[in-house]
C-alpha cells in the first residue's frame, strides 16, 4: 500500500485474499438486493435503501470489489433474477435503468474516496456519499430522459428533487456508522 492510499475498513477485519474478496462481493450483492426491497413507492422511481447499500458497501470494501459487486448485481437482474426494487427484473425496472448503471460508477467513486481516507470522519463520509449520489443522479436523469422522453427539468423534478432529503438522511446515517466502525476496529 502506498502512502496515498488509506486502509479500507473491511481490511481491518478480514485478511485480503481472493476468497475474502469473492465473499465480500457476493455479500454486497445480497446486501444491495435486500436493501432494494425496502422502499417507499414514488413516481417514476421508488425511494429505497438500495443507494444506501451501494454507497455503504463501496465505502467499506473499496473501488474494485464495489464495482464488481454492483456489476454482478446488474448482471443478475439482467439475467432475470428479481432483485431490483419491488422484486423487479431489469425489464421491469427500465425507467430506473440509468440509476442502476449509475451504481457501478458511484461505487467506483465512493470506493476511490474511501481509499483516500473519506470514511473515518463524518464530514468526509457526507462528501463521499454526496459525490456518489451525484453520479447516480446523473445516470438516472439521463435514463429518465431517454426512457420516458422527459426534458431535463422534468427529469430533475421527478428523479432527483424528491430524493434529496432521503439521500441526505442516508449520508448522515453513514456519517454516524462509518467513523464509529473505525473506532470499534481501532487496533491501537
Amino acid at each position: 500500500m502506498n502512502s496515498s492510499t488509506a486502509p479500507l475498513l473491511i481490511d481491518r477485519l478480514f485478511a485480503r485474499n481472493k476468497v475474502t474478496d469473492l465473499l465480500l462481493v457476493v455479500g454486497s450483492v445480497v446486501f444491495i438486493s435486500i436493501a432494494a426491497q425496502l422502499q417507499i413507492p414514488m413516481f417514476p422511481v421508488p425511494m429505497t435503501m438500495q443507494t444506501f447499500a451501494v454507497l455503504l458497501s463501496a465505502a467499506a470494501i473499496g473501488t474494485t470489489r464495489a464495482a464488481l459487486s454492483t456489476t454482478l448485481y446488474l448482471g443478475l437482474g439482467a439475467a432475470g433474477l428479481p432483485i431490483f426494487a419491488g422484486t423487479k427484473t431489469l425489464a421491469g425496472a427500465l425507467p430506473t435503468a440509468g440509476y442502476l448503471v449509475g451504481f457501478v460508477f458511484a461505487s467506483m467513486v465512493v470506493g476511490y474516496l474511501a481509499a483516500k481516507g473519506f470514511t473515518a470522519s463524518a464530514p468526509k463520509v457526507i462528501l463521499a456519499f454526496a459525490a456518489g449520489s451525484a453520479v447516480i443522479y446523473f445516470f438516472g436523469v439521463v435514463g429518465l430522459m431517454a426512457s420516458l422522453n422527459l426534458n431535463l427539468f422534468a427529469a430533475l423534478s421527478a428523479g432527483v428533487v424528491p430524493f434529496l432529503i432521503g439521500d441526505a438522511v442516508k449520508a448522515i446515517a453513514a456519517a454516524a456508522l462509518l467513523p464509529t466502525a473505525w473506532k470499534l476496529t481501532n487496533k491501537n
